[in-house]
């Protein structure tokens, strides 16, 4: 292909087969490098980027493929602490497969929210919330103020209803 990306189409049949190569390098499971490489190929036809300017097209499809399979892992560690998390429960407490489905992409979401913030932010907001300490405390342990803390858990918590303001209605 010349230094100049034409359309999508072109890409596809010039750098689908090597970048199905490289996904099952990097997930070992041909399904997965598959769908992948389709998402790969979805998100381009969503970009902005006039394709007609690609200097290094397999260097951009590399660069949303990487994203996708962190999001893959990612996701695949969330189902698995979750499954893990039910795996005890009486089979009559089990939730449904459609609960476990909406519970994965409320955690998926809770997961990004708090991928998105600040270290010492998201420290603090767990610090708050899984372990129930008081200000004070999440100051003495991060080695801030009383009233960093407070910023801090505002700062969070702008990301929580923000991260709710992007749900569907459903789901909320």
């Amino acid at each position: 292909m010349s230094a100049q990306a034409g359309t999508v189409d072109e890409l596809y049949r010039q750098h689908h087969p090597w970048l199905l190569g490289w996904l099952r390098t990097r997930l070992g499971c041909p399904h997965n490098a598959a769908d992948l490489a389709h998402d790969t190929f979805l998100r381009l036809l969503g970009s902005r980027r006039p394709l007609g300017r690609l200097n290094e097209p397999r260097a951009y499809l590399t660069t949303i493929a990487r994203g996708l399979v962190i999001d893959h892992w990612r996701r695949r560690d969330i189902e698995q602490a979750w499954q893990e998390a039910v795996a005890h429960l009486p089979e009559a407490q089990a939730p449904s497969p459609e609960t476990r489905a909406l519970v994965v992409e409320a955690l998926l979401r809770i997961d990004a929210m708090l991928d998105g913030l600040r270290d010492k932010v998201r420290e603090a907001f767990l610090l708050a919330q899984l372990d129930g300490l008081g200000y004070r405390e999440i100051g003495a342990r991060l080695g801030v103020s009383e009233r960093m803390v407070k910023k801090y858990m505002a700062q969070a918590m702008l990301a929580c209803v923000l991260a709710l303001d992007e749900c569907p209605a459903d789901a909320a």
